[in-house]
């Protein structure tokens, strides 16, 4: 099914949001796909939004791009790292369903992804708005981790700013995934109390509940709390708006550039 309403021809100059998720065979994850669509059509009630799934969930990509009918949308992908996903999965999904489409940039790094974070630690019994907390905390940033040096050298430095920015006691990336090089939860708590930090938090950098946020919760055992995933955090909603954004007005320029010079 479609998330929110598609007419079959959008008012020109106003493209459908076609957002892009993996998948799932947990049922959470779905669920946490149309919370985020439900927010970005409170946002923007007047966007068309669709949703299609790479595997495990339907409707999938081609299903989608079929009922679109060469209507104009923008495929902006749910995932949080420039990976495999993002570089090859997408690309080649919307070339196999014939989808000329302009693609968005994936959602990190960003500002909004720190606030959410932040967000979500405040639920869990952080108070983020404290210098001197802030300061005695640690945070165990877990990803779900990448075989690309590349996606770990973005939440590298997404885990550096975090602390240079808002003064935590430190924050230490981690990984869920066996493909990724780096510290599991237990070495990076580790890590930061023997680096001083009083509270060690860990913070999922992930998007939706499911096997990777479970690993994660289980071997968090031994700091003092554990908070939500990303979910549907209004941040999250407004950084997905910011990407089509963002693809809409490039691709605009693109083809106004082409018929400057001929094309």
């Amino acid at each position: 099914m479609f998330s929110g309403r598609l007419p079959a021809a959008p008012p020109a100059g106003s493209p459908a949001l076609l957002l892009i998720a993996h998948g799932s065979r947990d049922a959470r994850h779905a669920a946490t796909v149309e919370a985020l669509v439900r927010r970005i059509s409170a946002l923007r009630p007047a966007l068309d939004v669709a949703t299609a799934y790479l595997e495990f969930c339907a409707p999938r990509l081609p299903q989608v791009t079929e009922r679109l009918a060469g209507a104009p949308a923008v495929a902006v992908p749910l995932l949080l790292n420039r990976a495999y996903h993002a570089k090859t999965d997408i690309p080649a999904a919307l070339r196999a369903s014939g989808a000329d489409l302009p693609l968005a940039d994936v959602l990190g790094p960003s500002p909004r992804l720190l606030a959410a974070l932040e967000r979500r630690l405040a639920e869990a019994g952080v108070d983020v708005d404290s210098d001197a907390v802030r300061a005695r905390t640690g945070i165990v940033l877990a990803a779900a981790g990448s075989s690309d040096p590349a996606a770990g050298r973005v939440t590298r430095a997404l885990a550096a700013e975090w602390r240079r920015t808002r003064g935590w006691a430190g924050v230490e990336v981690a990984y869920a995934a066996t493909a990724a090089t780096g510290h599991r939860v237990p070495g990076a708590v580790a890590s930061l109390r023997e680096a001083g930090a009083e509270r060690v938090a860990v913070a999922p950098y992930l998007l939706a509940p499911g096997l990777l946020p479970d690993r994660i919760a289980a071997a968090a055992g031994d700091a003092d709390l554990v908070a939500g995933v990303l979910g549907d955090a209004p941040e999250i909603a407004r950084l997905l708006l910011d990407r089509y954004d963002e693809a809409r007005i490039g691709a605009r320029g693109a083809v106004g550039q082409g018929l400057r010079r001929g094309a």
